[in-house]
């Protein structure tokens, strides 16, 4: 990579860029407001305060794994094995733990590596040897969750109290220490996506790949640096989903990577690269958490619910398309 001028797309810090994402920020939080008033009218125990503690302490592991997703389709790609490298990156942090007696303190650095890496690789095959990240993380999917088995013997191995601080709620606040994390995440994600170089650089080869190298930039390192970025995050989401639920599972985060792509799309990051935001992937995550434990109060069945929440993706996803043949006929 190189500081050399290049080809970049509209950047969403311009003037009219605000202005649009502002828009978009308004969109997304109406939508947000309304699912909260209907599923207050249809069920008295929804907007509590209890309710609101529980959507927001759910949600760090997909919060965090979303802001990684964002950046790797903005790039135009796209990584299935997020849902698997939290679990091995979970199933090694409970070997490390409970079968080798280590504290928590090294237990983690250990945990974020193997996510770290396991990205890297994603990253070093599909850029240097030409493979669709589709292909190469749907092949890290099956390795990473038949290494989670592998570590722990499929076995769920309990951890107990040295890790669960990390999502209980602090004493006095509605919010868990892994929920306002997940909020430092986001806005580190959103600043380095909007305000440096090397996001400019993930929108330019989002945008066009080609014309991007032709200009001078290598693009190969910039690609491998996000699905490394994306790895990461799921180390740290196998860190959070570890500490609400006290165990270490291989079978955790099972579709996962849809949920993240979901509330990509939601928030308006494109398939097709070039385009999206963190921030509107943090109201995308709350609008599916929303969504879900709304339907869950007023009784709804997990098929219906599941049927409920593709219907919205697939909205969201016309929604975007007409928008997009509205700019361009701007």
């Amino acid at each position: 990579m190189t500081d050399s001028p290049a080809p970049l797309p509209e950047n969403q810090s311009s003037r009219g860029g605000l202005t649009y994402s502002l828009f978009q920020y308004a969109g997304l939080l109406g939508v947000l407001v309304l699912l909260v008033l209907i599923f207050h009218r249809m069920s008295d125990h929804f907007l509590t305060r209890q309710t609101l503690a529980t959507v927001a302490n759910n949600i760090p592991d997909l919060l965090v794994i979303s802001v990684g997703m964002t950046l790797v389709l903005i790039i135009g790609g796209i990584d299935l094995s997020v849902g698997s490298l939290l679990a091995l990156s979970s199933a090694v942090l409970g070997v490390c733990m409970v079968d080798w007696g280590w504290p928590l303190w090294a237990a983690v650095p250990v945990c974020l590596g193997t996510g770290a890496l396991c990205g890297m690789l994603n990253g070093v095959i599909s850029v240097k040897a030409g493979i669709p990240s589709f292909i190469v993380t749907l092949g890290m999917l099956e390795m990473a969750r038949g290494g989670a088995y592998l570590l722990t013997d499929s076995q769920t191995k309990y951890i107990g109290s040295s890790i669960e601080w990390i999502g209980v709620p602090v004493k006095g606040l509605l919010f868990s220490p892994a929920f306002l994390l997940a909020l430092v995440i986001v806005a580190v994600g959103q600043y380095l996506l909007t305000r440096t170089v090397f996001g400019r650089y993930c929108m330019a080869i989002g945008t066009n790949a080609e014309a991007v190298r032709m200009s001078g930039i290598r693009t190969a390192p910039c690609s491998i640096v996000v699905f490394t970025i994306s790895g990461l995050l799921c180390g740290l989401a196998g860190v959070m989903q570890t500490s609400r639920l006290s165990t270490a599972d291989p079978n955790a985060a099972v579709g996962l990577e849809l949920s993240a792509i979901a509330a990509c799309v939601i928030g308006g990051t494109s398939l097709m690269g070039g385009r999206g935001s963190v921030i509107n992937t943090f109201f995308g995550v709350l609008i599916i958490a929303v969504l879900q434990t709304g339907l869950a109060q007023i009784g709804a069945t997990d098929p219906l619910k599941r049927v409920i929440t593709g219907a919205v993706i697939i909205v969201a996803v016309l929604l975007d398309a007409a928008r997009q043949r509205w700019k361009r006929g701007g």
